[in-house]
């Protein structure tokens, strides 16, 4: 496990960072204005170089200022749109309830599959993002090596190969991970509902936020688990004060968290918060899920620790893919469920078996050949610029009372529309003009956020998508406004 940073040196960076976001919200520092250099900040701060480096970096992630190559750093140009700062929800839950979201899913998804959809409400990126020429010859190459035996041997926990690939990249991180830990996987999916069947029994209560991915949902439905909601904040994520009222309050057997990039919000959790997070579970001997899959999707140039990286107990089961920043038709997930690793081998032995073994082996070439990190910082300057134009399209299309979050990471912008807008009416509406979204309520096992969408920035912005986008832009402004309180017109 990585040394993780004194409080003190967390608490510069990040009090560094803070003040100037707040000059620049008060206007003191604008669109274009230089920040003060490295060596300028770190003498009149008193602070080290890293310190400064780090706040920079903390501010490029969240689109508050740039990189400019051999000039410094700037602060961003922004968009007119309000920026949402406050959690989505504002009292905590009145206790855990059963999860009926898969018709809405199913409904909403299975209408805009279609391959002439403008693809807004997609849970994936446009595939022409990926390697895929170089994918397929390490396939061939590494299929043509495969032996027999091989077959046998990497039944579960998997490839031995790509298993120890893996556990470099967490090296990378500073986080020691064992290769006997990691469970190689039919994607991400898999692995987290495997960890979520090691953790609960059909009537239990687990925690997730509000709003959460529709997959978390879901895969509580199907397990007949019940949901306890925690608000979650735009920037920070899940509101740690609500968490620990909840576990005193309900008992839940485990925690289903997005600590990095949060789906559907894009929030990034801070470093000390993280570590407040998996302290605090611990304190109550609670499993975390953690859903790491955006992960690699970050800006700047540091990446995000997961909240794994502070755990000492086990208790943080961390899964993640290579289905969102590499090859997503190859389905190859992983987790590292701590001590929990060997019940989770186990359930996918009685499950799943083994995962595709070419695939595996395709993908341990893949990485040993190099070539990944060139790919991924090729993918992360896509997103960026792909995120900004459709953060951008929305602010300058969409009516008065729209807010937006400008996301730290990934590739989803969630928007608030203005209120009475009906997002499921908004969702039909726009299927008719071959647009596609994702309606708030999908996000909630209440049903909740009624007049809220997520929109993918999974493709290359051109004049169709900016075309699609005024279109919805004028289907927003023309909806009829219904009453907030109201259930969901599903």
């Amino acid at each position: 496990m990585p040394t993780s940073p004194t409080s003190a040196s967390v608490a510069r960076y990040e009090l560094l960072a803070r003040e100037i976001e707040q000059q620049i919200a008060a206007g003191v520092l604008r669109p274009g204005d230089r920040l003060p250099s490295v060596r300028q900040a770190r003498s009149s701060r008193g602070v080290s170089a890293s310190t400064v480096f780090q706040a920079y970096y903390l501010l490029e992630s969240r689109g508050l200022v740039r990189a400019a190559p051999r000039s410094g750093y700037f602060v961003a140009a922004r968009a007119s749109g309000v920026l949402l700062a406050e959690p989505q929800t504002t009292e905590p839950q009145s206790g855990s309830q059963p999860v009926a979201v898969n018709d809405l899913v199913y409904a909403c998804l299975g209408a805009a599959r279609a391959r002439d959809i403008v693809p807004f409400g997609s849970a994936f990126l446009s595939p022409t993002l990926f390697p895929l020429d170089r994918l397929r010859r390490a396939l061939v190459s590494s299929t043509r090596r495969l032996e027999p035996w091989n077959m046998v041997e990497d039944l579960p926990p998997g490839n031995l190969r790509l298993k120890r690939e893996i556990a470099k990249r967490y090296l990378r991180q500073g986080m020691a991970v064992p290769t006997d830990e990691i469970v190689l996987t039919h994607g991400a999916m898999e692995a987290l509902n495997l960890c979520l069947n090691a953790v609960a029994r059909p009537g239990d209560a687990v925690v997730v936020e509000s709003p959460t991915f529709y997959v978390a949902l879901q895969a509580l439905q199907r397990l007949g688990l019940h949901a306890i909601e925690v608000p979650t904040h735009v920037r920070e994520g899940i509101d740690l004060g609500r968490l620990a009222q909840v576990i005193e309050l309900y008992r839940p057997k485990a925690c289903w968290l997005m600590t990095t990039f949060q789906n559907p919000l894009g929030c990034l959790m801070p470093e000390t918060k993280k570590r407040d997070l998996v302290e605090l579970l611990a304190r109550h001997d609670l499993p975390l899920i953690e859903d790491d899959v955006y992960a690699e999707l970050y800006e700047g140039k540091v990446a995000p620790l997961p909240a794994k990286a502070y755990d000492r107990r086990g208790l943080v089961l961390h899964c993640s893919s290579f289905s969102k920043c590499l090859a997503p038709g190859y389905r190859v997930g992983w987790a590292a469920p701590g001590r929990l690793a060997r019940e989770v081998e186990r359930l996918k032995l009685m499950t799943s078996l083994t995962g595709s073994i070419p695939v595996q082996a395709a993908l341990a070439e893949y990485l040993q050949e190099g070539g990944y990190d060139r790919h991924l910082r090729s993918l992360r300057l896509s997103l960026q610029a792909q995120r900004d134009s459709l953060f951008d399209a929305v602010n300058r299309n969409f009516p008065n009372g729209t807010k937006v979050v400008r996301p730290a990471g990934g590739y989803f912008v969630w928007v608030e529309l203005p209120a009475g807008v009906d997002a499921m009416a908004l969702h039909r509406a726009a299927l008719t003009h071959r647009i596609s979204l994702a309606p708030g309520p999908m996000f909630s096992a209440r049903a909740e956020f009624q007049h809220h969408i997520r929109l993918t920035c999974g493709q290359h912005w051109d004049e169709t998508l900016e075309r699609a986008m005024r279109t919805l832009a004028r289907l927003v402004d023309d909806a009829p406004r219904v009453d907030a309180a109201a259930p969901p017109s599903i």
